[in-house]
Formats: structure tokens, sequence, C-alpha cells
């Protein structure tokens, strides 16, 4: 019996060590999914501030909206009326008392059901009244029409979560403007995580040369962000955006916010980009732009510039035009350069028949 109870004893034992050897283990596995799981959310925090550029809110047609017809009026029913009356009918003699007062609330019930169709409705057809005004507007080419849509729709609502402040003007319907602020040294970490070959989570500080790539390409992908979402909101024909970062001011030694980038982007250079493909930094050749990232990738510092203005810009390139606007050009020069030979003529001298070019 002795016997019988050690061995029992060193089987419990056995058994308890088992049990330890199974809970350490499963609180390492729970580490190692937690120090994984720490490292994967870091690396997709970076992967939304350099893919900022990807995404895109929802394409606007006003074209449709101006046209689209009122939501339909709810209409009055029975319904449950009819089915209170139904089951009235195969009631008992002694019941069908009891249930005019069960008719009575199906009726209550079907009143309620129209009232609230009619709140809906009545929400429905200001919207509808609010859209249709507010197309016609911008189809008519109104500025205020085209900044109310701006801030009605807010579809920067995203990049405001990241940490960019964004001020905008619409000039008229070819040309809007945009100033934004990013703010970059908050939205990016000044840490890098990565997992150790123990499965555990190594934490150090940002290299500066990695934090200001990631910096460019987030100010490179905001702006181009911006250009998306105003060509698919509005049907304005260019976008001149200029961003701005917080910078050492070496005269008061304070942090002020100063232009690094301005970027003239027609719609049909920016429709002709493939955003999944594109490093954001690089797209900005694609586009008449003033600031250096290229220099400012070897000395790790944005430098600030003169930003472009409206009057920079020729909003109609050669290669952008159709035939009738490179004949219409061509006859305003023709004319403009007969006038100035008309002025450079002697005007007591016979006038000498000029042939106009063919085109």
């Amino acid at each position: 019996m002795e016997a019988a109870q050690r061995r029992q004893q060193r089987d419990s034992q056995r058994r308890l060590r088992e049990l330890e050897r199974q809970t350490k283990e499963r609180a390492k596995l729970s580490a190692i999914e937690q120090a994984r799981l720490e490292v994967e959310t870091f690396e997709g925090q970076l992967e939304v501030l350099v893919s900022v550029h990807k995404e895109q809110g929802e394409a606007w047609d006003w074209t449709s909206l101006a046209a689209a017809l009122p939501p339909p009026s709810p209409q009055r029913n029975a319904r449950h009326e009819h089915k209170a009356k139904q089951r009235a009918t195969v009631l008992p003699a002694h019941q069908r008392d009891a249930s005019h007062a069960l008719i009575e609330q199906a009726r209550l019930r079907d009143e309620q059901e129209f009232q609230q169709a009619m709140l809906s409705y009545s929400q429905q057809m200001a919207e509808w009244e609010k859209l249709k005004t507010l197309a016609q507007r911008i189809l008519a080419g109104e500025n205020k029409a085209h900044t109310e849509a701006l801030v009605e729709l807010n579809p920067f609502a995203e990049m405001s979560d990241l940490g960019s402040a964004i001020h905008f003007t619409v000039h008229n319907t070819k040309l809007a403007e945009c100033v934004l602020e990013v703010n970059g040294k908050q939205a990016i970490p000044a840490e890098v995580k990565t997992l150790t070959s123990s499965g555990k989570v190594a934490i150090k500080a940002m290299p500066k040369g990695r934090f200001h790539e990631i910096y460019q390409d987030y100010v490179c992908g905001c702006v181009l962000r911006v250009a998306r979402e105003i060509f698919a909101l509005l049907p304005v024909d260019a976008l001149l955006v200029t961003a701005s970062v917080d910078l050492l001011d070496p005269r008061t030694g304070q942090m002020i916010g100063q232009p690094v980038l301005s970027v003239f982007m027609p719609r049909t250079v920016v429709a002709r980009l493939d955003f999944d493909r594109i490093d954001a930094s690089d797209a900005m050749e694609n586009f008449k732009h003033r600031g250096d990232f290229k220099a400012s990738r070897k000395s790790e510092a944005f430098q600030p510039i003169i930003p472009l203005t409206p009057a920079d810009i020729v909003q109609d390139s050669i290669q952008d035009m159709g035939f009738h606007d490179l004949f219409a050009n061509a006859q305003k020069m023709r004319e403009e350069l007969k006038s100035k030979i008309a002025e450079l003529s002697p005007r007591d001298d016979n006038t000498i028949p000029q042939t106009s070019p063919s085109l």
C-alpha cells in the first residue's frame, strides 16, 4: 500500500510538472504572438503613411445629380389593419368583441409607420433638393458652390486623422488651389520595432535617413491624395497644391510652417498615373513643381521654397490642346503678329499686301 501510494504521488508530481511545462509553453507562445502583433501593427502604421496616395473617395457625377428625379413619396396603406381583420373573421363569436380593439391598434400602427415614412421622405427630399441645387450651381461654374461641396462632403477626413490640415481656394472652373500643412513629425513613429529571432520585440530609435525618407513619401503621397480627391469631387481641370512642414527658423530658433513642395497638377496627367505602383516622391517628376526632394534625401532636411502661384502657370500646355484649341491659338497669334507689323510699318508708305499663312 505504501509503494502504491508513493507511485501515485510520483504520478501526481509528474502530471503537475507536465501541466506547469504546458502552462509555460502557452505563456511563451502568447508572448511571441503578442510581440508579432505589436511589430505587425507598427509596420501597418508605416504602410498607411506611405500608401496614403493609393486611396480615393467616391467620384461624383454632378450632371446625373442635377438631372436626378425626386424620391418617391410614401403611400398610405392598411397592411396591419387588413391582417387584424382577417384574424377577426376566424375568431369564435365570444372573442369578436375583443377583435375591435385589436383592429384599432393595427390601424394606429399603420398610421405610425406612415408618419415615420413621411418623416424619412421629408429628409430625403431636403437632401435631394440640396444636392440638385448644388449640382446645378457647380455645373454653372459658381466658385462658391465648389467650395461648399468641399466643406460639406469633406473628402480629406482620413488625411486629417493622419495629421494634416488643408486649406483650399477655388479660383474658377479651371483651377483650384490647396495649401496642405503636413504634421509628419507627429504622424511618423520616432522608433522602429522589429522581431528578434527569439520572438521578442526590439525597439530602437528611427534612423534619421529612414525617418526623412518616410516623411518625404508621406508629404508627396498627401499631395497626390489631395489631387485625386479634388478631381473625384469637383469638375476642375487642374489643381495647384503647396505642402508645408514645420522647419527650424534659424532667426528665432522656433519651429514654423514653411512651404517645401509646390505642384501644378493637370487632371489629364493625374489620370494617367498607376497609383498602386508609383513611388510617391518620384511621381512629382510628372508635374511642374518646386521642391528638390532628391537633394533633401542626401541632406535629410527639407529646404523651404517660394510656392507656385496661379500667375506662374500656363494652364493649357501644347501637348494637352486639341486641334480646335491649337487652331484658335494660331489664329490669335496671326492677328497679333499682323497688328505688330502694322504698328511698325511707316504710315506714309504704300501698304504692302500681306498674305496670311494658310492653316
